[in-house]
């Protein structure tokens, strides 16, 4: 996979601080999409519970958790070396217990027990309450599986820890699952179908990460704009409510108003929305509260309308157009980041071509961009052959990369001359004398520290960029401090 921007696919290993109660070391890794990182953090408050502290160092650890991605076979590939790596840690460590949590779990189930000798326990996404019996079941000798999907499992109910936090940037899950049925994507096996979250107990996490000085949340989910309670049970279920319960059901667009409204100095993201399920009202609540953040990401995954179709993406290339369009209307300088396919089934030069032109009318300020990888048991694994050549495959995607980072340095040169509003939230990967933080548009920005802290909101003014980030000098500090 190629990315513009570098953050999707990066494993990382999560710690928190110790509780002197607890003498069980837990080592938890995370890859794939934010959900998982999210996911980790639940995992993470259910074990500490049971009496396990998070480790950074693999050979101290009791037990081993790796949240896996089956997005693509290359992440599968990932995890099964990392896999490996642990293999050779309980060669010196026979008590350490290893778990395979996630989409990968939950996609291979028991073969996981058979064919990663290495593998103790595997636990699928909807069945982390169900860890602690799960670990008795592997100390007592036994290989445990539980990868039941749930119909409303959401864990409102658990705070999650935030590991390895910054203090300043936090994950909030909405949703779980996801009705869409693309034909390439495996994430309808893995999660199980849509439900949403209690908007009562995403406040109390919300206003509890406010209380303890975070300054900006993402409200997650694999298809946000499809936010919907009515009370609690599956999306699809909602024809079959009562009166009362369609009357005072909270959406998406309501959601964000609500949040908004009571944390007014608190930024707001949200990820990920789909193309057709994004309605004008959320624009507007953009449009009308300052705090929530000018930046969509929208995939479209192709350009093309006959590619589109055999994708199960239920809109067209110029229905997407119209929803670009009256974004920009709204806001003319929301930015707007892609996720896009190469080499789908069945798809023809001039496919190709077509997403190209696509790429072209938006020109996208950054984006993630694969070559297509078939996933077993999807519908487009049933239905379509392979039938793109990898040199194939390989080439427009490189096409598209190129594209992309012409329009992502476009997008970035816009910025020179301006002063934009930043929150610090790191030292710069390349400068122990610079901070890093993002703006409104979700561009890094990269500057001199000063005086300024982490969490602190400074205005930059813009005087140089790569395709990537913005560079500046800080001018003062923002009045939402």
């Amino acid at each position: 996979m190629e990315k513009i921007i570098d953050e999707k696919l990066q494993g990382n290993t999560l710690v928190i601080e110790p509780k002197a109660e607890n003498k069980r070391k837990l080592f938890i890794e995370s890859y794939g999409c934010a959900m998982n990182f999210s996911d980790s953090e639940i995992v993470a408050s259910i074990l500490e519970k049971e009496g396990f502290n998070t480790t950074q160092n693999l050979e101290d650890a009791d037990l081993v958790l790796v949240n896996t991605c089956s997005i693509r076979d290359k992440a599968e590939q990932t995890v099964r070396k990392r896999l490996q790596k642990y293999n050779a840690v309980k060669r010196i460590n026979p008590k350490m217990k290893v778990g395979v949590l996630g989409c990968m779990a939950e996609r291979l189930k028991s073969k996981f027990l058979e064919e990663e000798k290495i593998v103790d326990l595997v636990v699928g996404p909807d069945a982390y309450k169900d860890l602690p019996n799960l670990i008795n079941e592997v100390e007592e000798g036994r290989n445990a599986v539980n990868v039941l999907l749930s119909k409303d499992e959401t864990y409102g109910d658990i705070s999650p820890l935030r590991l390895q936090s910054n203090g300043v940037s936090a994950l909030v899950s909405i949703t779980r699952g996801c009705d869409n049925m693309c034909t390439f994507c495996v994430v309808p096996f893995t999660r199980g179908r849509e439900r949403s979250r209690d908007p009562q107990s995403i406040m109390e996490e919300v206003n509890d990460l406010a209380s303890k000085g975070f300054k900006e949340i993402t409200l997650l989910g694999q298809n946000v704009d499809s936010y919907l309670w009515y009370g609690g049970g599956l999306k699809k279920d909602f024809k079959n409510a009562s009166e009362i319960e369609k009357a005072t059901a909270t959406n998406f667009a309501t959601l964000l108003k609500i949040v908004a409204e009571a944390h007014p100095k608190l930024r707001i993201r949200f990820s990920t929305s789909n193309p057709q399920d994004m309605t004008m009202d959320v624009v507007d609540m953009m449009v009308k509260y300052p705090n929530i953040c000018k930046h969509i990401h929208l995939p479209v995954q192709s350009g093309s309308n006959a590619v589109l179709e055999r994708m199960n993406r239920l809109h067209t290339r110029e229905e997407y157009f119209t929803l670009i369009d009256n974004i920009r209307k709204r806001i003319p300088d929301c930015t707007i980041s892609q996720d896009m396919i190469a080499g789908f089934c069945g798809e023809t030069e001039e496919d190709h071509q077509d997403t190209l032109s696509l790429m072209e009318y938006v020109k996208y300020d950054f984006g993630y961009m694969y070559s297509y990888s078939e996933r077993p048991g999807t519908l487009g694994a049933k239905k379509f052959e392979d039938d793109v050549p990898e040199d194939i495959k390989q080439r427009r995607l490189a096409e598209i990369v190129k594209l992309q980072r012409g329009h992502s340095l476009l997008r970035t040169q816009s910025f020179i001359g301006k002063t934009v509003e930043v929150l610090i939230e790191r030292e710069s990967k390349k400068s122990d004398q610079q901070w890093s933080g993002r703006t409104t548009y979700n561009a890094v920005a990269v500057f001199d520290k000063e005086n300024y802290k982490i969490g602190e909101f400074v205005n930059v003014e813009i005087t140089d960029c790569t395709s990537g980030t913005l560079l500046g000098k800080p001018v003062g500090y923002s009045i939402h401090n």
